[in-house]
């Protein structure tokens, strides 16, 4: 009996992208004459104007799709929703369907998005590629438009008198995580609004947790880089899915408060001490979790529900952590002294090193982040050619079986 004869697959959405990740110099811009609407609405992209799309669009933000696929169809919303307010940017980014991969292509480059596929926060992400890597400030109006327009997803560094060029370099460099400008002309009412009293004066800001950092140099060799890459993060980090990829990109050791519910009026008044002491020990990092808001995180540490709370240690931000002796709980009263005292006892090595009992930093981040693309991709791309290669094998018909995903 003569094997069965399968249709071809639709296969162009896979292969395509695995052709741009392995090969991204391959992409070039084309002379097409096709026109791309401009006005909000999401471009339907496939094999014949896929090219076009590239030498025509400047920022093109594409979402590799498999019709089939049911992630794909609770995407399609948000980049409809996404999709007007970023063609309306000064520099229009258009959103293209063409899996729910996301690529994002700069001059023909593509760049992999992995960041939130919410349209509010997909909008906050992609308006970072589009900025420049530098604003350059002019007058108190431009300082506060900007500051404004930044909005409170990421911090926000602004220099006062600081060189322009200085600026620029570090802007480039970090400019996926934060906000960079340089003010030329200003106000003293500028100078209270932001709390420094003399230039140049580097400003580091973070709306979301209203907090503000100085810096007044010295502003050569790494004193200006490693006061911005430890502001990239608040005075003190509530711990949560976000914030802990966050740590991935931080050397630095953490100092860990765990508390009952991190919402309730006295975690609150402990972060505030914790802060001032976060502002003088910039070497680590101070975070704060609680038992409520992330359980199963906190039990890597020994912590169930009978636990005396609030707890002080030092994470390394993997698989141990340090207890200071005699001064892992905080008392009520003076809470300032206490973690001082703790401090104290951790520098001069007073302390019991011990394992977490669960996953690791890295364990904890592989369950938040899945594969590469490139990976799901060849995964998906293999498992299809072995679909094809055992129906070819099998010669009794066999019903048809849809799956959603």
């Amino acid at each position: 009996m003569a094997k069965r004869a399968l249709p071809p697959l639709p296969l162009f959405p896979l292969l395509q992208l695995v052709l741009l990740l392995l090969s991204p110099l391959t992409v070039r811009r084309t002379a097409a004459g096709e026109e791309f609407p401009r006005d909000g609405r999401v471009i339907e992209l496939n094999e014949s104007n896929f090219q076009a799309a590239l030498g025509a669009i400047d920022f093109l933000f594409v979402d590799f799709y498999a019709p089939w696929c049911g992630h794909c169809k609770r995407l399609s919303p948000e980049l409809d929703e996404a999709a007007p307010v970023l063609a309306g940017l000064s520099e229009p980014l258009l959103l293209q369907n063409g899996f729910p991969t996301l690529m994002l292509f700069i001059h023909g480059v593509p760049i992999e998005y992995t960041g939130s596929r919410k349209a509010d926060q997909l909008v906050r992400n992609l308006k970072k590629f589009v900025a420049p890597d530098v604003s350059v400030l002019e007058s108190d109006s431009a300082i506060k438009n900007f500051v404004e327009n930044a909005g409170t997803s990421f911090p926000i560094f602004i220099g006062f008198g600081v060189n322009e060029s200085l600026i620029a370099e570090y802007g480039r460099k970090y400019k996926k995580r934060a906000w960079f400008a340089a003010a030329k002309d200003y106000s003293e009412d500028i100078m209270v609004a932001y709390d420094f009293d003399k230039a140049p004066a580097l400003v580091a800001i973070h709306p979301k947790y209203k907090e503000k950092s100085l810096f007044y140099g010295p502003f050569e060799g790494n004193f200006l880089e490693d006061f911005m890459r430890q502001s990239l993060l608040p005075l003190t980090v509530p711990i949560n899915t976000e914030t802990l990829k966050m740590l991935n990109d931080d050397e630095r050791k953490v100092v860990l408060a765990i508390l009952e519910d991190d919402s309730d009026e006295k975690s609150a008044q402990l972060v505030k001490v914790l802060r001032s002491a976060a502002s003088a020990n910039r070497d680590l990092v101070f975070g704060y979790v609680g038992v409520k808001q992330w359980e199963e995180f906190v039990e890597t540490f020994d912590i169930s529900k009978s636990s005396q709370l609030p707890k002080l240690l030092v994470w390394d931000r993997n698989e141990e952590y340090e207890l200071v002796d005699g001064s892992e709980r905080i008392e009520e009263g003076d809470q300032s002294s206490q973690i001082s005292q703790f401090l104290e006892g951790y520098r001069a090595g007073r302390t019991t090193k011990k394992k977490v009992t669960g996953p690791s930093f890295m364990g904890f981040l592989n369950s938040l982040v899945s594969w590469s693309s490139l990976y799901i991709l060849i995964a998906v791309v293999a498992l299809l050619v072995l679909m094809v290669y055992f129906a070819g094998q099998d010669d009794t018909p066999q019903p048809r079986r849809v799956h959603e995903e």
